[in-house]
């Protein structure tokens, strides 16, 4: 237990709780005199000790039900021994019907079978579980491990099942009562799934270490980042903007020629018959007209976030800016920043999509732009992606892509995952690719701050 409670006031000053080592030292002697037999008591002793403002309960309340919550493991029933030799056979040839992928899990279900610990440490290693930190991902990183194991294909075939079963003339009650427990033992298996993400979130937490510079958090991928992390990069995402705002105006002022323009430089010196002659370039645009088109599905929403904020604050190194958001659908948000700040422009954007869990489908969304919005891009525009290639197993619409690239002057994507998990599970990225004149790197702010500074500098 005393490990454990290390592990929950570890977790509570990730979560940004501020916690001294007095009130730890409190913490555990109100333990040791009130004891953990009653958990409201013991509850109510550690929240007493360690939290000091009101603002901090809800974080409180969520990081002690993962840490000290009830069973972790909810139970099934098995329906496999209670079938008789008839219900077997008609349920056998029922299942050859299916894949061997559904097959496995609905025989599971009969079984009762819990997921076994080595299978949802896969699992959580898939869909990148074990990178996460903050519990604000839990009911998204447990929706991802449901989707991985194609829990919405089972429960169709439960349908399927249900239908199959009573035309080879099952009892229709019997096969409502089968339905209605796989029913209730998949929930349970929900529920375990759920109750393994919020405690390896929470593990995350408590083992993440302490950030004593800005450079390491500069340097920390979006995807770990907690929201007292994005706060204090919110703020010095400004700074940054400053400082690279500088840096664009002084290399501009020290260019000390452009393309070299035949045309002037032979009308100049036409009245001395080229002899001296005066060359004449043209002059240097450095400021892009950009069109941009921005993940903020739950995965990309900090890099998102961070990016919007930059180019916000860079306006006036750029000629024009036409920002788009999506996540299911596309939304026109350059109407949303103007007068906000980039955190406030994406809340009120999430505030107009649909509430609940996100597809995110940037094939959908492409198309929607081809519809719609085509002529922001022209031959003097940059085309910028700010997105992980992710789209859920919809289509990704890489023709209109391809044709968008084509019409842009150049095409740059900014992608937080590394390159080895291009192209794994629901990833695109392979097939966008092609179509890219240049894709960079954007697994923290300082690869961010580094990727728009190649921006402003080659566009």
């Amino acid at each position: 237990m005393e490990e454990r409670l290390v592990k929950f006031i570890a977790a509570m000053r990730s979560a940004g709780v501020r916690i001294s080592l007095a009130e730890s030292a409190d913490a555990f002697q109100a333990v040791e005199h009130l004891g953990i037999k009653d958990r409201e008591t013991f509850r109510t002793s550690l929240r007493t000790t360690l939290v000091k403002d009101a603002i901090n309960i809800p974080v409180f309340e969520e990081l002690f039900s993962v840490f000290f919550g009830g069973s972790e493991n909810p139970p099934l029933m098995n329906l496999s021994e209670d079938f008789t030799e008839d219900e077997a056979k008609k349920l056998a040839e029922a299942l050859r019907e299916l894949s061997e992928r559904l097959r496995q899990m609905i025989e599971r279900l009969m079984r009762g079978e819990q997921f076994r610990k080595d299978e949802l440490e896969q699992l959580a290693k898939f869909v990148g579980l074990n990178q996460a930190d903050d519990l604000r991902y839990r009911d998204w990183m447990s929706k991802r491990m449901q989707k991985a194991l194609h829990f919405r294909d089972v429960r169709e075939a439960l349908e399927q099942l249900a239908a199959a079963l009573q035309d080879m003339g099952m009892n229709k009650q019997r096969v409502e009562q089968m339905q209605r427990i796989l029913q209730e033992n998949l929930q349970n298996l929900e529920e375990q799934i759920h109750q393994f993400a919020g405690q390896r979130i929470a593990e995350n937490m408590s083992n993440r270490p302490t950030i004593d510079t800005l450079d390491d958090l500069l340097k920390r991928p979006f995807s770990t980042l907690s929201e007292k992390d994005m706060e204090q990069l919110r703020k010095e995402v400004k700074r940054l903007a400053s400082v690279l705002r500088t840096r664009v105006a002084l290399r501009q002022k020290r260019a000390k020629s452009g393309q070299l323009d035949a045309k002037s430089t032979i009308r100049a010196n036409l009245k001395h018959g080229n002899v001296p002659i005066v060359i004449k370039y043209k002059d240097r645009t450095l400021k892009p007209k950009l069109v941009v088109i921005c993940d903020v599905s739950t995965s990309m929403r900090s890099c998102s976030e961070l990016m919007l904020g930059l180019l916000h604050a860079l306006q006036d190194q750029i000629s024009k800016t036409h920002s788009f958001a999506f996540i299911s659908h596309l939304e026109y948000i350059t109407p949303d920043l103007q007068g906000r700040e980039a955190a406030q422009a994406v809340a009120h954007v999430l505030e107009r999509m649909p509430s609940g869990y996100y597809n995110t489908d940037l094939g959908g969304s492409l198309e929607n732009f081809f519809q719609n919005y085509l002529d922001t891009i022209d031959s003097r525009t940059t085309f910028l992606i700010v997105g992980d290639g992710r789209n859920n197993y919809n289509n990704p619409r890489v023709d209109i892509f391809r044709t968008l690239a084509r019409r842009s002057r150049r095409t740059i994507w900014l992608n937080p995952e590394v390159p080895a998990l291009w192209g794994t599970g629901d990833s695109d990225m392979l097939e966008y690719a092609p179509n890219c004149d240049v894709i960079l790197k954007a697994r923290n702010l300082a690869e961010l701050i580094a990727a728009v500074d190649h921006l402003l500098v080659q566009t």
